[in-house]
């Protein structure tokens, strides 16, 4: 029997792939997003589909959305503010979108009766771990380095609270490097796939921080769908899972697929050298599995380069103008 769904934040980038994956299925979907990040592009291709109604809202204005929720089986919480350099600059819209808007999606949900939630959380929460935290697990210190970190994690930490007061069955999904056709192209300065395609497609060298040596655990963003998918219908609730390939890639790797000339730029404080995902947990009690490689996930996101036609063309010049309030604020005396 198919669900009825709803989806925070649906047209953004992940929570595209998670809708398109819940009608595939054959569930009932409500998308709730105010378009404040997310493209009604993303869902243009479904947006005339029987099973699936879409709502511009904010999650902040709880007497908006409260209605929204009745009759709904499963809730999917992924609208949210993310990036590193504004969350720095404008920290109160951070916690009114990622703390107040959670808690008015939880609140809203339990009043509705809501029998699933699933939360899209960052493994940012984790700061810069120190080597023997590598791979990081679920109990590896927690150690926000910036307010979208930290907003994020008390995000869950409302989810989890939520949980444990008033018996809701929740999940939170601790999400890695999700890349992938759909990610974000405007906006401030942000993930290293949109900086890098945009500047492919212009003949640009790759700005790579640091030497490149540093690693990532790019995780291909169908496979996070279907992470969030297998929780949502899993026996499982009150756990936090991390969702990552537990194979991290080099940065310079990447540069080496796209196949393109490169600049260095200076590392930037607050970011670690490695993320690295340990996944037994989720593997082991939800039976999930990555499926798509790195290099597969390459190819299609190549494949689908000029969704990033319209994106910034990052240079030198413009990122250190971008990022000046990164070094002014996480430096460390």
């Amino acid at each position: 029997m198919g669900k009825n769904v709803l989806v925070t934040g649906g047209a953004g980038f992940i929570a595209s792939h998670l809708v398109d994956h819940l009608l595939q299925e054959g569930h009932s979907v409500t998308i709730v997003d105010n378009l404040s990040t997310g493209r009604l592009a993303n869902i243009a291709h479904c947006q005339n589909h029987p099973r699936l109604t879409f709502v511009k809202e904010d999650i902040v204005n709880f007497d908006s959305i409260s209605s929204l929720f009745k009759n709904k089986d499963m809730v999917f919480h992924l609208a949210a503010l993310a990036d590193i350099v504004p969350s720095i600059v404008e920290p109160r819209s951070y916690y009114m979108a990622n703390v107040t808007g959670t808690m008015n999606v939880l609140e809203a949900s339990r009043l509705a009766g809501v029998k699933r939630f699933v939360y899209a959380a960052s493994s940012s929460c984790y700061g810069v771990p120190l080597p023997e935290h590598y791979p990081t697990n679920e109990s590896a210190p927690i150690n926000p380095q910036y307010p979208y970190a930290l907003t994020k994690y008390m995000g869950e930490c409302a989810l989890l609270h939520w949980g444990q007061v008033y018996h809701m069955p929740v999940i939170s999904l601790r999400l890695f490097n999700v890349y992938g056709p759909r990610s974000r192209t405007s906006g401030t300065y942000g993930a290293v796939f949109g900086v890098f395609l945009s500047q492919k497609l212009n003949n640009k060298p790759f700005t790579v921080v640091g030497d490149g040596s540093q690693t990532r655990d790019f995780i291909f963003v169908t496979d996070v769908a279907r992470a969030f998918y297998t929780a949502a219908f899993s026996d499982v609730s009150g756990q936090v899972f991390n969702v990552g390939t537990g194979h991290p890639q080099s940065v310079n790797k990447l540069v080496s697929l796209l196949q393109g000339q490169k600049v260095h730029i200076p590392k930037r404080p607050g970011e670690p050298d490695c993320t690295w995902a340990d996944i037994h947990k989720i593997q082991s009690m939800l039976g999930w599995q990555p499926q798509v490689s790195f290099e597969q996930g390459v190819d299609k996101v190549v494949e689908n380069i000029d969704y990033w036609r319209q994106a910034p063309v990052w240079t030198p010049e413009t990122i250190q103008e971008a990022t000046k309030d990164w070094f002014k604020y996480l430096v460390r005396d």
